[in-house]
């Protein structure tokens, strides 16, 4: 087996790459030279203040160095990817906040053995020092229903302490305080991860192999496998198995959550889900916690510790009053906290009614005029002639495209004839377009459904009340024929329905100064270069539409959209002819 790909430089420089990387990009942070620390870059804001410093292993970005700013923490120091930080960069990290003037630094450290023993040597070097440190460890796992002597591990659930103990800390409470309030905050915090495929250590093969549609419950965050595999299901079924675990009393690592509590909620990615999947788990999340009757209070959805490219996710809840939310909801300048919302998630009115729009042309009531009866004659005729042509179209579109154009123009007069034997023929032209326009909208479907409804929404406004004479009607073709150029970003000679319409519609303009005996001729002038537009698509390489995908030298028939354009232009000129 290869290593998984990493789009990297190199296995050694990653990490101190990586920091370069966030220290360049975030104007409020600089880097210990000669050690993986990231530091605030205004240290002088630290005096007399507690400083926070907390740190772990790479591969978890954006923790810890995007937690790091006023309002959350002072500094963080990285060990190599999932790999415990060293002693002398913590130290060198407490006396850089000792030294800038802090009153205390206080450690946040998760509970795994390297970490616990390097931050706590670091911590006795730093007394000897004369810095007063002292140290929180977060162990909030919850996948362990008998935890080992090792005790719960650290999870996602610890950058709540850092936003806590920051918002304390930046309002000049002491050491001493900050440790026993977060101490009080840790008891009502739990988290637990689900993994659907493992993640690699650059350079590295996997961390553990699961099987395809597989899935592990109770995972950490440096790949090290869970509490017991199971067959992927939904969402909501994952999110409630998740959250009956967490909350199990039977459990010496759950999380006691009844009815009336009111809870933050960090729905973490893990590496490698969607926005769009975690979306679905963050609603599966809210609504599993609410039907039990918790009160969700916030919110974080996103990535905030990560296991590299780890395909799962974790949720963390915290228990809180007033105060606690009232810490939350401080203000930071840490890059990688949420700009989130302080109102309260649960119980909040998050659906909007959409105004009311009036009824749809086709359904209104319309009275006839002296134009109705051949209008109806006209559009009798069209719908006839395009279903006679269903197959031909379709056998057109074949070549072309997907087969389906005969279909949607029959589907069309299908609609068109259905209404007609129901409802008057309005007498006014344009209500009548728009009708139609509504018609081919909802049952022609495809582009072609939009691109006629575009014609004919865009033709009616030039046709308002009395208005029908042979030049205004020119005009209105011209507005249709315009707005499908718009939209549809097609233009003659790309082989589209447009070659036989466009070529039409500027005979059709000539009405505008043609006088009233010469109408007729101009009319079956249009027909016919329609005709031969059609017919001259033969020989034209699709620029736009379906059939531009297709090879040129396969597609040698006409243009199906073309024919049946020149098909409905020759319907109206025979039916205007028999007037006579």
């Amino acid at each position: 087996m290869e290593p998984h790909k990493k789009l990297i430089n190199s296995v050694d420089g990653c990490v101190d790459e990586a920091l370069c990387g966030l220290a360049r990009a975030a104007g409020g942070l600089s880097v210990l030279k000669g050690h993986r620390v990231v530091l605030r870059s205004d240290l002088d804001s630290l005096r007399g203040k507690v400083a926070l410093l907390s740190g772990g292993g790479s591969g978890h970005e954006p923790a810890h160095g995007g937690y790091i700013g006023a309002g959350m923490l002072s500094a963080a120091v990285a060990g190599g990817v999932f790999a415990s930080p060293p002693p002398a960069s913590i130290l060198a990290a407490i006396l850089s906040l000792h030294s800038a003037g802090a009153s205390g630094v206080l450690l946040i450290v998760k509970n795994y053995t390297g970490d616990r023993l390097n931050f706590g040597l670091a911590a006795e070097q730093a007394r000897n020092h004369g810095v007063s440190v002292d140290m929180v460890i977060v162990a909030e796992d919850c996948a362990f229903d008998r935890p080992s002597k090792a005790g719960r591990r650290g999870l996602c659930g610890t950058i709540f302490i850092h936003k806590l103990a920051g918002a304390l800390a930046e309002e000049g409470c002491s050491l001493d305080k900050i440790v026993s309030k977060v101490t009080e905050v840790l008891k009502g915090i739990g988290t637990l991860g689900v993994s659907l495929a493992p993640c690699s250590v650059p350079g590295c093969l996997p961390s553990f192999d699961l099987q395809p549609g597989d899935m592990e419950l109770g995972l950490g965050i440096h790949g090290e496998p869970g509490i017991k595999r199971s067959k992927v299901t939904s969402a909501d079924e994952v999110v409630k198995t998740m959250i009956d675990h967490m909350t199990n009393p039977n459990s010496q690592s759950h999380l006691s959550l009844k009815a009336g509590d009111t809870v933050v909620v960090c729905v973490n990615n893990l590496g490698a889900l969607s926005c769009l999947e975690m979306a679905v788990v963050t609603r599966s999340a809210v609504v599993c916690l609410e039907s039990r009757g918790a009160v969700v209070a916030r919110v974080m959805t996103g990535s905030f510790m990560t296991s590299l490219e780890m395909a799962g996710v974790s949720l963390s809840l915290m228990k809180v009053d007033q105060e606690i939310l009232r810490l939350f909801d401080a203000k930071t300048t840490a890059p990688a906290w949420p700009n989130l919302s302080s109102a309260c998630v649960s119980g909040r009115s998050y659906i909007t009614e959409p105004p009311v729009l009036s009824t749809r042309p086709q359904d209104g009531a319309h009275s006839e005029g002296p134009l109705s009866e051949v209008m109806r004659k006209v559009l009798e005729k069209v719908c006839s002639t395009l279903l006679a042509m269903q197959e031909e179209l379709n056998s057109l579109d074949r070549d072309s495209g997907d087969g389906d154009c005969g279909n949607t123009h029959a589907q069309a007069a299908g609609a068109i004839q259905r209404w007609l034997q129901e409802h008057m023929v309005p007498g006014c032209p344009g209500q009548l377009l728009l009708v139609l326009a509504g018609l081919v909208q909802e049952k022609m479907g495809g582009s072609s459904g939009a691109l006629y409804s575009l014609f004919l929404t865009a033709a009616a406004g030039h046709l308002s009340e009395g208005q029908s004479d042979a030049s205004t009607w020119a005009g209105a073709m011209h507005a249709g024929m315009q707005a499908m150029r718009r939209y549809g970003g097609a233009d003659p000679g790309d082989r589209t329905m447009l070659d036989a319409l466009c070529p039409a519609v500027d005979e059709l303009m000539k009405l505008t100064t043609a006088p009233h005996g010469g109408q007729m001729t101009i009319l079956q002038t249009a027909v016919q270069k329609a005709a031969t537009g059609a017919e001259g698509t033969r020989n034209l390489t699709a620029r736009a539409g379906r059939a531009s995908y297709i090879a040129a030298d396969r597609v040698t028939l006409p243009d199906p959209g073309a024919v049946a354009v020149a098909a409905i232009l020759k319907s109206v000129m025979e039916v205007l002819e028999g007037q006579k």
